[in-house]
């Protein structure tokens, strides 16, 4: 088989591989399940090649991840149940449907008004489906725990059980805190971790008040964590030492050094 720039042939090729006989042994075992973590991990990298601008990456990495839809609907297509066809049809149809002010009437909407559409339409979407319609439903369990935790949040503040302002929510923040505190004097170590999973909780509120993505941020301090111990090491190095042959205070100085370099 030859490369090609049609998708027709990226399914042939994957179709290929799942060919009992002459297919590969490895892609024939699997099956959603264990495909699945492959999938959140090719949607991980393209999300870093994008913070990096590596452009170059990015189309590998979408290819890769083009390539995971592949799969997942040619395993579906051998067991009757759908074919990369009807994938392009339903998202195709879903496009269309939301984007009446694009594709219908509902012309001359504002970027807000685009957006309360969209949360309407997929209101209506999901009422005429047998599932739960509890204020909290439809949200992932699969998602990253603080995207959800935001997700949750964006729900119920949407029925008013949420806080006025982020002045609350630190105030909320202090309270998480000293409950850990509390916790890990009295030796409750069980009570302290759930008391800091209410903490995380209570920061990713505070994000949202303050109208950032705590996976973006979080993900800009791990960068920056990064940066300032790969500044440690290079210090260390110079004076011919490692991390491991250096005290927390020499470190905790060139981190300071590396801090203020920065600012």
């Amino acid at each position: 088989m030859q490369a090609s720039r049609d998708i027709a042939r990226l399914i042939e090729i994957m179709a290929a591989l799942r060919t009992p006989g002459t297919g590969c042994p490895w892609d024939l075992e699997q099956d959603f399940a264990t495909i699945a973590p492959y999938t959140l991990e090719e949607a991980y990298e393209v999300a870093d090649a994008i913070a990096r601008g590596d452009m170059a990456d990015l189309r590998e990495e979408l290819g890769d991840l083009l390539l995971q839809v592949v799969f997942h609907a040619r395993m579906a297509q051998e067991q009757g149940a759908f074919d990369f066809g009807d994938v392009v049809l339903a998202i195709t149809e879903k496009l269309l449907r939301r984007h009446p002010h694009v594709f219908g009437d509902a012309r001359g909407l504002s970027s807000e008004g685009v957006k309360q559409l969209w949360d309407r339409i997929k209101g209506e979407e999901k009422a005429g489906k047998d599932e739960s319609t509890g204020v909290l439903a439809g949200v992932p369990v699969g998602l990253p725990a603080l995207t959800r935790a935001l997700k949750l949040q964006q729900k119920a503040g949407k029925v008013g059980f949420d806080w006025n302002d982020p002045m609350a929510v630190l105030a909320k923040i202090r309270e998480e805190a000293d409950e850990i505190e509390d916790a890990i004097r009295s030796g409750e170590r069980r009570d302290a971790a759930a008391e800091t999973g209410d903490l995380l909780f209570a920061v990713v509120n505070l994000a949202r008040h303050l109208d950032v993505d705590p996976e973006g941020v979080l993900r800009a301090t791990n960068q920056k964590f990064e940066r300032r111990f790969a500044s440690i090491e290079r210090r260390l190095a110079a004076r011919g030492k490692s991390p491991s042959q250096s005290t927390l205070a020499e470190m905790d100085a060139l981190w300071d050094e590396a801090k203020a370099a920065e600012r």
